[in-house]
This record gives C-alpha cells, structure tokens and sequence, in this order.
C-alpha cells in the first residue's frame, strides 16, 4: 500500500482542531480534572471492537471519552507539582518528531535529527555554564537523568578502585558509598535503586532544606580512606526552592575523591538568568547533571536531560557495539549516551525551545517564573491566617495556615474551587500548601487570581 498525505489529513485535521480548542480554553477552564480515571475507564470499557473506525473519527472519540479527564497543567494558574507548560515552537516542534517518526538512537540512520538533538546540547551546555566537552544525553526525565549520571558515577569511582563494575557486576566489589542531604528528593534514591546502590547516607539539611556542609565533611570524614564515594546535591529543593552550597561542597567532596552528581531537574535553569544564577555558584565543577527540559525550559513530555563531564565514564556505562549497529564517524551515537537504544527524538524540541527563546528569552523566561512566586508569597502574605514558611528564593512557595487540619481544609476547598491547582505536602513537621511556578504563560493576572482564591479558601477553612 502506498503511503500517501491525503490518508493522514482528516486524522491530522480533527487534531489541529481539538488541540486549538484545548489550547485556546486551557487558560480560563477549571483547573482540575472534571472525571476521575475510573470515569475514564468506564467510557473506555469492553472488548476490542469487531471493526474499526475511520481515522478522523477515531481522534473524535479519543477527545470525547479522554477530555474530561484532562487536567489544565497548560493553565498560567497550575502550581501543583513541578510541571511547566509548552512553548510554542516547541510544541510545533514536537508535532514533526511524531509525523518524522525518526529512531534517535542511531547518528548514522537518522542524522538530521540526531544533528539538532546534538546542537541542542551544545546550546544546553552553554546556556547552563557547563563544561563543553560534557556528553549530553535526552531521557525521559529527571529520575532517568540521574540513573545516567548515577551510572557512569558508579563505573568510574570503581574503576579508580580497581573493579570493572562492567564486566564484574556488583557481586564481590568495594561498596559504594553514596552522601545525599536530608532533602534530596525521592528520584535520587530510586535511581540508586536502579544501579544497585541501595539506601544512601544521609547528611543533615538546613532548615530550608540545604545541605550543611560541616555535615557532608564530618560524613567525608567518617568513611574508609579511599572507598568508592558519590555525593549528590541539589539545585532547587522541591518544597523550599533552596539550592545546595555547591562553591563549599563540590571541592570538598573532590578532596575526598568522590564524584558529584547535581540534582537539578528544575532548578539547574538558574544558571540561565543573571540575577539568579548565584545560587548555583560552583556547580560547573561537578561531574554530572541532571536536569528536566518539560519542567522550567516548557518543552512537552517527555525530556529529560543527563550531562556527564567525562564522556569516557557514561559510554563506558552504556556504550552498544554490535555488528547491526553502525558506529558513525564523530560524537559518538545518542545511545552511547542515555540508557536507550531506540527513542523519539525528544531533543528536538529541546532546541526548538531554545532557538525561540535565545539567551535573552530564556533568562527572561527563567526570572520571569521566580518574580511569579515572589509576587504570588507577597500576596498571600497579606492574607490573614496564612503564612509563606520557606525563604522565596526561586520558583517555590510554601504556605500554611494556623494548624494542619486548616492547612488541609484550605488545599481541599482550592480544588472544589478550581480557579487553581496547587498541591498539598508536608515539610518541616507540618502539612503546607506547595505553589510551585513553572509555566511560562503564567502572568500578573494569574497572580492576582491565585491570591484570591488562596484567600477565599483561607476565610472559607478558618
């Protein structure tokens, strides 16, 4: 059968016309889901249907049985969890990466896409201040980023003690030791669980979530000379926002051989923005970064980027020879780099973002999104009976009223509200009320609106 255009336009139309109409309503419609996934389910429920459907009106149903469930994460007043909306170029960029249908694993099978993914390191790399000879790698998402950081972290801290965790395993070699602060989050200790690692040593955190550094030296300190060692930091705590002390901790971790891997799935864009950049001072001279493109850069799902300085220790982790598997004169291939071997090519949004934006763009975008969180804890601090409980200094504000049961009272009447979402959590020994800032269409008035509506479910909870 001959492929042709004109089969794929009344699917592709009825596409463009669902999804402007999403686009052009996400911004005023409630935030939250109008039917649960159980709902869902129901409208999706029986055997494989006898006979198909045509292809135009197969999206139509998708739309009509999916849509109610869909909740509003594109909207300039969705704060729950780290999610960032779409630019879009991006998005645009996005609809040819699924219509190319191009395997980005391979330089030699599909070099137009894997060329853009290449120049969109490049330009990750140096809009962020890392190293330029670092390897760059698009996964999935922070949690697979730091699996690849993770991995050539553990490969080369046993190379330097004489064990080949490649060709050996586990089984049998020096114990790595791997240092995180009290407040890394969750991903970092399911990625050691990925690798084998198990359950890290804990360092002692500041009360807005950094790692004390008289902690990490005394837990440097205390282990066997010259044992396998990593230490992860952060860049950008998910309840306070607060970024590790990288010009303190990463020489002294070195000092002890260790490698440094930085968690930074949102905050590693700080480096982007001049007045905010400070609060990554130092952490060009880590080892390895993880960071997520669909959180602060707005790229869609999914897209994840792993840098490692050292492109020696990742392709030693994950480098294929096989006789099918052509290896292509320059780079290396991309699935010398990232755990996978056949991927859409997710990078290519990722320099869309970016060739939108340029530098100017992006530092606006990046500080735009942190001017939002101050605006909106300089709001709700006016509000009575609620309080801002972290120190504001990127995209993350905390808030709580006089106890946890109004605290949770408040974060159940914002959801039947629905003029905004914003996710509930505890931190410090008390529920809080989390508001983190991440979509680039979020402007004055979704402030205001956001303030209002905190208020009246504060009134509403006292």
């Amino acid at each position: 059968m001959t492929v042709r255009g004109k089969d794929f336009d009344g699917a592709l139309d009825r596409a463009a016309h669902h999804a402007r109409a999403w686009l052009d309503g996400v911004g005023e419609r409630s935030v939250p889901p109008r039917a649960d996934a159980d709902t869902v389910g129901r409208t999706l429920a029986g055997p494989l249907p006898e006979r198909g459907l045509a292809p135009d009106a197969v999206v139509d149903e998708l739309v009509d049985r999916v849509e109610p469930g869909l909740m509003a994460i594109g909207s300039g007043r969705f704060f729950g969890w780290v999610m960032g909306g779409t630019l879009p170029a991006a998005l645009g960029a996005d609809w040819l990466v699924s219509a190319w249908d191009q395997n980005a694993g391979m330089r030699f099978a599909t070099p137009g896409v894997v060329a853009v993914e290449e120049a969109a390191g490049r330009w990750v790399l140096d809009a962020l201040g890392l190293p330029s000879g670092s390897d760059v790698g698009f996964v999935t998402g922070a949690t697979t980023a730091s699996f690849t950081g993770l991995a050539a972290a553990r490969g080369a801290v046993l190379a330097r003690a004489g064990w080949d965790v490649h060709d050996r395993g586990l089984t049998g070699g020096p114990a790595v030791r791997v240092l995180v602060g009290a407040e890394r989050h969750d991903s970092v200790d399911l990625a050691l669980r990925y690798l084998g690692l198990g359950v890290p040593t804990v360092v002692p955190a500041d009360d807005q979530g950094r790692l004390r550094t008289d902690a990490l030296a005394a837990a440097l300190a205390d282990g066997p000379a010259g044992a396998p060692t990593i230490v992860v930091l952060q860049a950008g705590n998910v309840h306070s926002g607060s970024f590790d002390p990288f010009a303190e901790a990463v020489p002294l971790a070195h000092d002890h051989g260790a490698w440094v891997h930085v968690d930074g799935a949102f905050g590693l864009w700080a480096a982007a923005a001049p007045e905010l950049a400070p609060l990554v001072r130092g952490f060009e001279a880590a080892d390895s970064w993880a960071t997520d493109a669909h959180k602060t850069l707005n790229v869609p799902y999914d897209c994840g980027v792993a840098v490692v300085a050292d492109p020696a220790a990742v392709r030693a982790a994950f480098g294929v020879h096989t006789a099918y598997l052509v290896d292509a004169p320059g780079p290396g291939n991309p699935y010398d780099k990232a755990p996978e071997l056949s991927r859409r090519a997710r990078g290519v949004p990722t320099w869309a973002a970016l060739r939108s934006l340029g530098r100017e763009g992006l530092a606006a975008l990046v500080g735009g999104l942190a001017r939002r969180a101050r605006g909106i804890a300089e709001g709700v601090a006016g509000i009575d009976g609620v309080r801002v409980v972290n120190d504001v200094v990127y995209t993350q504000v905390c808030l709580a009223l006089a106890d946890d049961a109004r605290t949770r009272a408040a974060g159940e009447r914002l959801v039947a509200d629905g003029e905004t979402w914003i996710s509930g959590s505890r931190w410090q020994g008390r529920d809080i009320l989390r508001v983190s800032v991440s979509n680039w269409s979020t402007d004055e008035d979704d402030v205001a609106r956001t303030v209002e509506a905190v208020r009246r479910a504060a009134h509403d909870a006292a």
